[in-house]
């Protein structure tokens, strides 16, 4: 077997059991603090401000949605309250934010058909994208449109934060920005996803 052909065989096959088994390591996050020792990135935290007011975060990885993040910062919110010996608990100020980064690497699995000997030869391509008309590009000037050669990939990232007031006695009605935390902790609790194992 020659190695051009061990190359179109063998390598994607590769590529697929990488991708499989990463898959299988890769998660979003789950409802844990945040910790360097944890083994998925992000978690909750919280900063004390006064007797009653806390900052809480709560960090997701690059696999974790907006909302599952915003989800888990409620709960944190409510179980954090019940931990002080409040019952609910209001919030003051709050902010999501979101990061994203465009990642773009080298292919590690391109080889073309005619083989390595010829790496260096490859056309120039034109195409057509509105509303700019045709437009040209050449594989080895770095241009991501050049899908065989480089993986270009968007990572997005979410974080919210929340500054909260506790408060005991029952919640008053008609306020939206105030929450009973046993409800919360209630109607959230069986969807919250914990570290496995």
């Amino acid at each position: 077997m020659t190695n051009d052909r061990f190359s179109a065989l063998v390598l994607p096959a590769l590529a697929g059991l990488a991708l499989a088994l990463g898959g299988c390591a890769a998660t979003t996050t789950p409802y844990q603090p945040a910790s360097a020792s944890s083994k998925v990135k992000g978690g909750y935290s919280e900063v004390q401000l006064a007797s009653d007011r806390y900052r809480v975060t709560f960090e997701g990885n690059n696999l974790t949605s907006r909302d599952t993040v915003e989800g888990y910062l409620l709960y944190r919110s409510a179980e954090l309250t019940l931990a002080q010996g409040y019952d609910w608990f209001s919030i003051v100020q709050r902010e999501t934010e979101h990061r994203v980064e465009r990642r773009v690497e080298p292919d590690p699995f391109y080889r073309p058909w005619y083989g390595s000997a010829y790496a260096y030869w490859l056309p120039e391509w034109r195409y057509y994208g509105r509303p700019y008309g045709w437009r040209s590009w050449y594989p080895y000037g770095g241009d991501p449109f050049w899908a065989s050669r480089i993986d270009v990939r968007t990572v997005e990232q979410f974080e919210a934060t929340a500054e909260i007031v506790m408060h005991r006695g029952p919640k008053p009605e008609g306020n939206g920005k105030s929450f009973d935390a046993r409800d919360v902790v209630a109607t959230l609790g069986p969807k919250i996803e914990r570290p496995k194992g």
